[in-house]
């Protein structure tokens, strides 16, 4: 990924990757969710400080899934959900989470760590493909469709 690697950066790309395996093996419970994040594989360059932060994406997006897919399904024109790759829905579910529920992510933000993260993990057209979705949540947003404080004006330098 380009740009600085900073513990929230490094907290998303781990967190991406647990979904992503979710995505296979989904977890059944809450503590099945618990050990899933516990026991994925580490980078040993990244602290165990953004734990908590890659424990709230994982049970974030897992327990409200299905409203994220829904918002997913509004936003992909011509795509359903089950024709989406796995790492394009995982990236997407993990940004749309970000951007309902964590108040101090701006919007840009969001999008720009998922298109990193659709750039490092998904194929030639998946930067492309993630960018036109969050970019018209991001509107939506923006004009008030959704109950979320956030406009695009707002950039990494303001948080």
């Amino acid at each position: 990924m380009s740009g600085p690697q900073t513990p929230r950066r490094k907290a998303r790309r781990r967190a991406f990757q647990i979904l992503y395996g979710f995505a296979f093996e989904p977890p059944v419970n809450e503590r099945a969710l618990l050990k899933a994040v516990k026991e994925a594989p580490r980078d040993e360059n990244v602290p165990e400080s953004g734990d908590e932060y890659v424990l709230e994406l994982c049970r974030g997006v897992w327990t409200r899934h299905e409203e994220l897919d829904r918002v997913i399904g509004q936003h992909s024109q011509n795509w359903k959900l089950e024709r989406i790759g796995k790492v394009e829905l995982t990236v997407l579910r993990l940004a749309l989470y970000e951007i309902m529920n964590v108040e101090d992510i701006p919007l840009r933000v969001a999008l720009n760590e998922a298109v990193e993260l659709s750039k490092e993990f998904g194929d030639d057209n998946s930067p492309g493909f993630v960018n036109g979705i969050l970019d018209a949540v991001a509107k939506a947003v923006d004009q008030g469709r959704f109950d979320v404080k956030k406009d695009l004006s707002r950039s990494r330098e303001d948080s």
